[in-house]
């Protein structure tokens, strides 16, 4: 299941807050080597944690498994503000296109095949999903250049906005990928599974934890 969290409710459950910035480190700081995230304290956080992100928790068993952050390109946002050296030309914007960040699976989460965790296809799902049920259809992400053909693959149309760039340990393309009701059953029929993966709101995972 994932938890769609504005940062208000985040901030509200700070054991899973913390957890949040405690992977987003582990895994963009210790395994990709962005020295430039590197804390004391082993918490990532940037100026983008502000109060329009959703923030995606994909829990298992009372834990969190995997991450992702979306952010609406209407105001300053990773693309137009830290990695502008990866786009060529106007960045797109508007309401119908935000921008993934973060996304992350927790090491103990990382099974399956060909680089994509169970855990990491319902992230997958879960954006898409997301994005549908708010106006959302196209989003804009940094990632390896292997995953445009991945993402071709489960029926995004998937644009490259520049030349990689090496970041850290990772070669990194910023793409625009373009999805629809498709796309979504695409990654549903890879994943074998079809129920809804999205949650919103807060209280129900609180509750979750409590109960763990």
């Amino acid at each position: 299941m994932i938890y769609a969290l504005s940062t208000t409710e985040l901030n509200e459950l700070p054991e899973l807050k913390d957890a949040v910035h405690r992977l987003r480190h582990d895994i963009f700081v210790d395994e990709m080597g962005w020295e430039d995230l590197r804390t004391s304290e082993g918490f990532e956080t940037d100026q983008f944690d502000h109060e329009e992100a959703v923030h995606h928790l994909c829990m298992r068993n009372g834990r969190l498994a995997g991450y992702q952050r979306m952010l609406p390109t209407t105001r300053p946002h990773l693309l137009t503000d830290v990695l502008c050296d990866l786009c060529e030309g106007e960045s797109p914007r508007g309401k119908n296109v935000w921008e993934l960040t973060r996304y992350a699976v927790a090491p103990a989460y990382r099974d399956g095949r060909r680089g994509v965790s169970t855990v990491g296809s319902e992230l997958i799902a879960g954006f898409v999903e997301w994005g549908l049920s708010s106006g959302v259809d196209q989003v804009i992400i940094e990632f390896e250049p292997m995953w445009v053909l991945r993402a071709l693959q489960l029926s995004f149309l998937a644009r490259p906005l520049g030349y990689q760039r090496t970041y850290g340990r990772q070669q990194v393309v910023a793409t625009l990928l373009t999805f629809n009701e498709q796309t979504l059953e695409v990654v549903r029929n890879r994943r074998n599974h079809h129920a809804p993966v999205i949650t919103q709101g807060g209280w129900d995972l609180l509750a979750c934890r409590q109960a763990s």
